[in-house]
């Protein structure tokens, strides 16, 4: 069985966004909202832009990965959005 991912991306100004790659592709960085990020950063920071994407959690089973993705944005709060661009699930304090 093919191992399944989560991983954590941290951008420059600190904020996070956790997602999941049943696939483990090596060049997928998920499907944050882009004009969410984009409206965090100024059109020169845009121009070079250095992210950093760490896997938190492994496994081979999917539903596993879907329940622990789930956890791991509450957890680490990336859906807080002083914190993170997750928009799901809703953050509430």
């Amino acid at each position: 069985m093919a191992t399944k991912v989560i991983y954590k991306i941290t951008y420059p100004n600190g904020k996070i966004y956790i997602g999941k790659d049943l696939t483990n592709t090596f060049t997928y960085f998920g499907s944050v909202n882009s004009d969410l990020v984009a409206a965090d950063f100024s059109a020169e920071q845009r121009k070079s832009l250095t992210i950093t994407k760490d896997i938190i959690f492994e496994s081979t089973d999917t539903k596993e990965i879907n329940k622990r993705e789930v956890e791991l944005i509450r957890e680490y709060q990336s859906n807080n959005p002083e914190i993170g661009y997750n928009m799901w699930p809703k953050f509430s304090p």
